[in-house]
């Protein structure tokens, strides 16, 4: 692997790296939407107040941080931001996490697995939620897919019934496809024996060669943009704009205020997902060469 790889130019100053990684290494990523309880499932488990917890839906976990599992085991923790974090753009959290990760297989660590946390407590898989699972997808990739447990979290806030019947239609309808190809499904119960049982779950088995994003950044040297993740920020792009026509012609259908609004609102998100995707422009000549197949990837 060259120096000064494509992925070595996204890092800013305030990027948080394990400075010290070496091969042997062990990493597990805490994913998930912004309060589905990332940093009270790592503090869980570790047994105090390491990681920052919010206590409404703004994020407190806007940086990637790691922590080391016990002193004499290079085990790292990393928790991540969501993609619907309230005050960082998708296509930042995009960069964080992809450096993050480029910057620990550059290093020759290895991913032991990933735990992806979804709260039990939604009544139904909203558009940010499922936003947020396709980013994650794509930037864990099918090989990785025996390697993440999907974890609902937060079951002491619903009846015992409801939560099976969520989880059910998780499993059937929104996760069938990870499941499918080799994903688990786990509950987390707040304890840390609940938390301890996920992550001995991940331990006993080999670790990830690597993840998606991480062979697209380091082994292919693909620009961000042009990675499979970085390609859910246009396909974004393409639902918004399809959303926009269909309140149009409900709005010249019913003249309705709430629909009105509504359009106010997603021509908002239009444009920010606009800049995001211009953050992220291709530069014409990698086009160029991609298109006569003189570039890999």
């Amino acid at each position: 692997m060259g120096q000064n790889q494509n992925w070595e130019k996204e890092i800013k100053a305030g990027d948080y790296f394990i400075e010290d990684g070496r091969e042997g290494d062990v990493v597990i990523p805490i994913m998930g939407p912004t309060g589905a309880g990332k940093s009270t499932f790592i503090n869980t488990l570790l047994g105090g107040n390491h990681a920052r917890v919010g206590n409404d839906l703004q994020s407190e976990t806007q940086h990637i941080h790691h922590y080391q599992l016990a002193p004499n085991r290079r085990i790292f923790i990393v928790d991540t931001p969501g993609f619907d974090d309230t005050s960082t753009k998708d296509r930042e959290i995009l960069r964080r996490i992809a450096v993050w990760m480029a910057k620990s297989y550059s290093n020759k660590m290895k991913v032991g697995g990933i735990i992806y946390l979804q709260e039990i407590t939604q009544a139904r898989v909203t558009g940010t939620v499922r936003r947020n699972f396709d980013m994650f997808e794509k930037l864990c990739g099918p090989n990785a897919a025996s390697h993440i447990i999907l974890t609902t979290t937060k079951w002491s806030d619903v009846k015992p019934d409801v939560g099976a019947q969520r989880e059910i239609q998780l499993r059937d309808q929104f996760w069938n496809d990870m499941l499918r190809d080799g994903s688990k499904m786990r509950q987390f119960h707040g304890t840390q024996d609940s938390a301890e049982k996920i992550i001995k779950e991940i331990l006993v088995r080999r670790a990830l060669d690597a993840a998606q994003i991480q062979e697209e950044l380091v082994e292919v040297d693909k620009l961000l943009s042009e990675t499979e993740a970085g390609r859910t920020l246009r396909y974004t792009l393409k639902e918004a704009l399809e959303e926009q026509k269909k309140m149009a012609a409900r709005l010249r259908a019913e003249g309705n205020d709430d629909v009105h609004d509504h359009i106010i609102e997603n021509d908002r998100k239009i444009r920010v997902i606009l800049g995001q995707i211009n953050a992220l422009n291709i530069p014409l000549g990698r086009k160029i060469l991609r298109r006569l197949g003189l570039l890999k990837g």
